[in-house]
């Protein structure tokens, strides 16, 4: 399986859009190479975990061809993890199709955030071509060649956002972005249904922030109690890679912070534009 790192920045971004701190400052002095997009990840060409406003953008930079995507799994409905509005483009004259069928997935709130954003603009022509699914947590099913599982996140209670582990030809990978602490229900319906990650992927917005119980996101000190756990309850093991993102400009990730970081836990920080092969 390829992972592409497309976005590695929390909803803000990095630099913040409206953020005259010093940090995105001189972030914006560096340039394009300190810069972090909202999240968005691409397994093997054709599935997309979120898919947000920079998706386009992502594709010019990292050639990436959307037109190739059979599946987008969408964690939340919040606009940094699902832009619905885009799909109006998905087909009739503005564009030639890779691939004939789209399939969203995601939850209730996403479902209504896509019928909601399209329904000025969506052609009928386009709609035949794109297939909107409900999930709930906890639940085990086949996208094509994907095993998936889902998982409950913790990211407020306006919603039921959801977590993923992904597997194709014995390899898994497991997303973790977009949440607070893994409960114990996961992990245990993870073990259940014999899922084992060959990488994951941590949501790491506070980076090297003291861990605060009850938070709708991670830090460092948590992804690592949480690979802990997934070890111990053998859906990890030692040759799992570790991998952190969904970075806020608070946390000041800078390439150079985040190698000392890499260094002291033993974990790759992804930057934009990062693929990894499992």
């Amino acid at each position: 399986m390829k992972i592409s790192f497309l976005g590695t920045g929390a909803a803000e971004g990095v630099p913040a859009m409206f953020c005259a701190c010093p940090f995105c400052n001189s972030v914006r002095r560096v340039g394009i190479t300190e810069y972090r997009t909202r999240s968005q990840v691409v397994v093997d060409d054709d599935l997309s975990i979120d898919f947000p406003p920079e998706a386009y953008a992502h594709s010019l930079r990292f050639n990436v061809d959307l037109s190739a995507l059979k599946y987008v799994l969408v964690t939340h409905s919040h606009m940094d993890h699902f832009y619905a509005h885009d799909f109006i483009l998905r087909g009739y004259k503005y564009a030639t199709l890779g691939s004939d069928k789209l399939t969203i997935i995601g939850n209730s709130e996403v479902n209504k955030v896509f019928a909601e954003c399209t329904r000025r603009e969506m052609k009928d022509e386009v709609a035949a071509n794109i297939v909107v699914k409900n999930i709930g947590a906890l639940q085990s099913f086949m996208i094509g060649d994907y095993r998936v599982l889902s998982l409950p996140a913790q990211h407020g209670t306006d919603e039921e956002a959801l977590l993923y582990y992904i597997e194709k030809c014995g390899k898994g990978y497991l997303h973790l972005c977009d949440t607070g602490a893994l409960s114990d229900t996961a992990i245990d319906f993870l073990a259940q249904n014999n899922a084992h990650a060959n990488l994951v992927t941590f949501d790491c917005t506070f980076l090297d922030a003291p861990p605060k119980a009850g938070t709708r996101h991670m830090c460092i000190t948590d992804n690592i109690m949480i690979m802990e756990r997934l070890k111990n309850a053998g859906v990890a093991d030692g040759g799992t890679k570790c991998v952190i993102t969904h970075f806020s400009h608070n946390s000041r990730p800078s390439r150079e912070r985040l190698a000392a970081i890499e260094k002291e836990y033993s974990v790759i920080a992804a930057y934009d534009g990062l693929t990894l092969e499992i």
